[in-house]
């Protein structure tokens, strides 16, 4: 199937490096971040590509870069074959652009409480001199609200109703493309059920491809076609949600769904992750995994695991295969 959206060797470093007058008088040298190192992946069209991994991984990093939010500080993001950051045709970017749309996490930050969701929602269009009468109207009736709620204020309205808001404002500009960064996380369980629900069923009314960005394991199981790990800025593993929810070949995979909560758990006893996430400033060598992995060689201390094809995954371990082992064992016993 045809990528809508290919990520190649992507990278992102910030500087977060003190003022010039502090590091002098310090004597400290700058201090560079790397919130993404060198992820590839491809998104096909009309399908779910979920990131998962712990705060600070880089996925909303990530997803900023795909909508074009950021700029990589190598590596590329291609959608429908145009780079944004390297075209130079302005015609192609303002195209492409508006073939992208983003879901953000919290529903009130993201609506100007001076405006009136008529005019919210009808925004992409109108900024692009489009016609927008009636569009508010419908959109509110296709995400499960009232017309009559154009005309009302976002303070007006509960969060799972705000976050149904966002969804038809990126819906207006009739995008291929929606980044959906922790759409569910500030709701409710019950209403997360219902917005993930309306989010599928718009998905295959209006033929969209999701990038969903989360860290709730059972959310990205329910929506996704495939997911993708990551730790650390890097992607450490690829696979459908059954074989990753089956059989995860990763140590860090394991040790998240491990942790993950489980209706039939209860009484269980599970150990506790391991280590703590090292400074991304200062990452160690190798696999970055490495300081915190029961598994971890010499090798993992050396060199960066390339992802490569295991057990129906693309894992990035040089211990994948004694990892699923080790996994299944502990299954059986």
């Amino acid at each position: 199937m045809k990528a809508l959206v290919s990520v190649k060797n992507l990278t992102r470093i910030f500087d977060v490096s003190k003022p010039w007058l502090n590091r002098v008088i310090e004597r400290k040298p700058k201090a560079m971040l790397t919130a993404v190192s060198d992820v590839s992946f491809d998104i096909p069209e009309r399908e779910v590509y979920a990131l998962v991994g712990e705060s600070g991984s880089g996925k909303s990093t990530i997803g900023k870069m795909i909508v074009g939010l950021l700029t990589p500080s190598s590596g590329s993001v291609e959608v429908n074959g145009i780079d944004l950051s390297r075209e130079t045709d302005a015609e192609k970017i303002d195209l492409v652009r508006s073939d992208i749309q983003m879901i953000f996490q919290d529903p009130f930050a993201s609506l100007n409480p001076r405006w009136k969701v008529r005019d919210i929602i009808a925004e992409p269009v109108a900024a692009r001199g489009g016609n927008t009468e009636g569009l508010s109207e419908r959109l509110l009736e296709q995400v499960g609200l009232s017309a009559e709620d154009a005309g009302k204020f976002p303070h007006e309205f509960s969060g799972g109703q705000r976050q149904r808001i966002c969804i038809a404002r990126a819906l207006a500009s009739e995008p291929k493309l929606i980044v959906c960064d922790e759409p569910t996380s500030a709701l409710d369980v019950s209403v997360q059920a219902q917005v993930l629900n309306l989010m599928s069923d718009l998905k295959d009314e209006f033929g969209l491809t999701y990038l969903f960005i989360s860290h709730d394991l059972t959310v990205v199981q329910h929506m996704a076609d495939k997911i993708g790990v990551l730790y650390l800025g890097r992607l450490v593993e690829e696979a459908d949600p059954e074989t990753l929810f089956t059989r995860p070949a990763h140590p860090y995979s394991q040790m998240l769904l491990a942790a993950a909560p489980k209706m039939d758990g209860f009484g269980r006893e599970v150990a506790p992750p391991q280590g703590e996430i090292p400074d991304p400033i200062n990452p160690p060598p190798g696999c970055a995994f490495n300081p915190r992995c029961p598994l971890a060689i010499p090798l993992c201390k050396q060199e960066r695991p390339e992802l490569r094809d295991v057990n129906g995954a693309r894992v990035a371990c040089h211990r994948a295969e004694e990892a699923l082992a080790r996994m299944r064992d502990s299954v059986t016993a």
